[in-house]
């Protein structure tokens, strides 16, 4: 097993880039490997680590389709669909509470 190459923040060399500068690019991985990381240090915690891939070996990003905005519509009105109540709570439904806030505080208002 072999080991990465580790970079000190802001020094990794031309041609490499994370995922964030590789779709600010409209590339992706494509399934390369990872090549390298940098670490960024922190004071009383460990290194912030992120993972470089090769530039010249992404891929560009795949476009978005009808199908494919319909699907990911349909998934985030799921999210905000109220289990409880059944509404569209118009935001994420917290998966701390597994139901929208009205539903969760009418126990503790009727207490």
């Amino acid at each position: 097993m072999s080991t990465l190459p580790v970079y000190r923040w802001r020094l990794a060399p031309d041609g490499l880039a994370t995922r964030r500068q590789l779709r600010a690019l409209g590339l992706r991985p494509g399934g390369q490997d990872v090549v390298a990381q940098i670490e960024r240090p922190r004071r009383r915690r460990g290194p912030l680590v992120a993972y470089l891939y090769r530039i010249d070996s992404a891929r560009p990003v795949r476009p978005m389709t009808v199908r494919r905005a319909a699907a990911l519509a349909k998934a985030n009105a799921a999210r905000r669909r109220c289990p409880a109540c059944r509404r569209d709570a118009g935001y994420v439904i917290p998966a701390s509470l597994g139901m929208c806030t009205p539903c969760a505080d009418a126990p503790r208002l009727a207490a």
